[in-house]
């Protein structure tokens, strides 16, 4: 009785985990298709081993196997990792939780829980990462994120050079910034546009 209800209790899960909270935030139909079936497939194996004494150390095992192949066989944002292990540790409490079922259900409601706080869009909803390549090999460290704030229209909190390629002209770094206000957007792209006006200006009057 008590893995029937555990069934049940990560059927809710994983689709709350899937239809309720990644895609409507991530819209990747791709990745459906995996945190169901690897749940299901989790879920199946843990209750066989649970029955035949096999022992927790090969459900952990199998955790550790299933997620070493699945990171390795596609690149995936970070987010979309938390979701994977989010449905791996569903599958293994259900199936392997039936000594402890009230506590077993406590813990999937935390995973879940965790997630969707973890993931929620209004959570440092202004923060941004990428890797911009920039047409001109910037150096100084200073330079570099003044430029940086100006093309992006935000605070640059980090500016980690990547490749700096002083034959050809370019840089790849890997910005961490926090969004600005509209005004302030509008007010350092301004300003940008102007020291590039102001640039051509010298320019044109250098050739004369």
């Amino acid at each position: 009785m008590e893995n029937l209800t555990l069934i049940a209790a990560d059927l809710v899960a994983i689709c709350l985990l899937t239809f309720g909270l990644y895609f409507p935030r991530h819209r990747r139909r791709d990745l459906i298709a995996a945190f169901l079936v690897v749940n299901a497939g989790v879920l199946a194996v843990a209750l066989v081993l649970g029955t035949s004494g096999a022992g927790v150390g090969l459900g952990l095992g199998l955790f550790g196997v299933l997620s070493i192949i699945r990171l390795r066989s596609s690149e995936i944002e970070q987010h979309e990792v938390a979701y994977y292990f989010a449905a791996l540790a569903l599958g293994l409490i259900a199936g392997l939780g039936a000594a402890l079922p009230w506590v077993a259900l406590a813990l999937m409601a935390l995973v879940l829980v965790a997630l969707a706080v973890g993931d929620h869009p209004g959570l440092f909803r202004r923060y941004r990462q990428q890797r911009v390549r920039l047409e001109h090999a910037i150096t100084d460290e200073a330079e570099l994120i003044d430029h940086l704030e100006a093309l992006l229209g935000a605070r640059v909190h980090s500016a980690k050079v990547e490749e700096l390629d002083l034959v050809n002209d370019s840089a790849l770094v890997d910005v961490r910034y926090r969004l600005e206000t509209r005004g302030r957007m509008h007010r350092g792209a301004a300003a940008h546009s102007a020291e590039l006006v102001a640039d051509g200006a010298i320019a044109q009057g250098a050739l004369r």
